[in-house]
């Protein structure tokens, strides 16, 4: 990936991108949906260099850690917590987000319970079939790039018979996100770089109603600095010829038509619902289900319990606006004194796809 780094082909699209800001509504404001593109951002300071060309780079909804409500993350420390003899299995950001009701890592599990971090599903399915006289859950969070895998866990616990298996749900769908923001008048976004592993497994199409209803111009993008501003590049001549378009400048990685495997796993045992996201609120059919007829996997009606809707952040917290695009994270009076890495006081100081996460990391550039 040298070439993508290349200091010289940098400059030379620094160059370009100012060329065409320069006539453009300044600044150009561009909202990177994906956390792992605002860390790279980041990274390569290309925040700063981006704002000196005339584009103000804005973070999105793009971290599962951060958009995933508290009521969710309240349910599951009341399973650990509340019953014997139970594994909570989950990815190690998932235990670090701080609630009214404290953390997973805080957490003081029931008698013979604990909160076991896991670093694929497949260790989850793996404690279920160590663990028989144990209910194991999966605290599954992730977009359409590891709902896939996580689902899958399903079936091969049906295959291998396994009772004391489920997964507490936390699925969120991209595309009804992005309706979402575009239909929020107070949010000014002239394009989208869309999110490179999410693109992997949907393809371009679900991100066509954006340009096609909406003449919001957006590309497809990989990770690399040269992979943003060759996106941020696409985006300003969309702008300028007034033809909004989803162009994928990611083709390297990104098929048109996605990854046709991944996505029928996904049709064949999930299904959308509404769904919750912080910051953003009730977002129709944003969000994925097990279907009923996998229904024992589903720990939620497994184990019964009422999931209080729409919990309160922490006081002060102001994780919800930085999701939304409505502010930096450094505009939230906590940032970097009450709420760091390491003592997040907020979800998006949490998980290195979160924007305040990335602010802070490289807050000197």
């Amino acid at each position: 990936m040298r070439e993508f780094r290349d200091k010289k082909v940098i400059h030379s699209l620094l160059g370009e991108v100012k060329k065409k800001a320069v006539s453009l509504p300044s600044p150009v404001r561009i909202m990177e949906v994906c956390g792992t593109h605002t860390m790279a951002i980041h990274k390569f300071g290309l925040k700063k260099l981006m704002r000196e060309a005339g584009v103000e780079m804005v973070s999105g909804p793009g971290c599962p850690v951060c958009i995933t409500p508290n009521e969710i993350h309240e349910s599951a420390l009341n399973l650990v917590t509340q019953r014997e003899n139970f594994i909570l299995a989950t990815f190690g950001d998932m235990t670090r987000v701080p609630t009214l009701n404290g953390s997973l890592q805080t957490a003081v599990p029931a008698p013979g319970s604990k909160v076991q971090v896991v670093y694929s599903p497949q260790k989850a399915v793996d404690l279920a079939k160590e663990h028989p006289h144990k209910d194991v859950v999966f605290f599954g969070a992730g977009f359409e790039t590891t709902i896939p895998g996580i689902a899958l866990t399903i079936k091969e616990a049906q295959t291998s018979e396994l009772t004391n298996y489920s997964i507490l749900t936390a699925f969120w769908l991209i595309p009804p996100a992005m309706k979402a923001l575009v239909e929020d008048k107070d949010l000014r976004i002239h394009g989208f770089i869309y999110p490179g592993h999410v693109s992997a497994i949907i393809g371009e199409k679900p991100y066509h109603f954006i340009a096609q209803k909406y003449q919001i111009p957006g590309t497809i993008a990989g990770f690399e600095p040269s992979d943003i501003l060759l996106a941020v590049s696409s985006i300003l001549d969309q702008i300028r010829e007034e033809q909004a378009a989803v162009d994928n400048q990611y083709t390297r990685v990104v098929k048109p038509s996605g990854n046709p495997q991944a996505q029928q796993i996904m049709d064949e045992l999930l299904v959308p619902k509404d769904a919750h996201w912080r910051g953003l609120g009730i977002i129709p059919q944003s969000g994925l289900k097990i279907k009923t007829e996998y229904s024992s996997y589903d720990a939620e009606l497994k184990y019964e319990f009422p999931m209080q809707t729409e919990s309160e952040d922490l006081p002060g917290c102001r994780c919800g606006d930085v999701l939304r695009g409505n502010i930096d994270p450094t505009q939230c009076p906590l940032f970097s004194k009450q709420c760091h890495p390491r003592s997040p006081y907020g979800p998006c100081m949490v998980s290195v796809e979160g924007a305040c996460f990335a602010y802070y990391k490289y807050r000197t550039q």
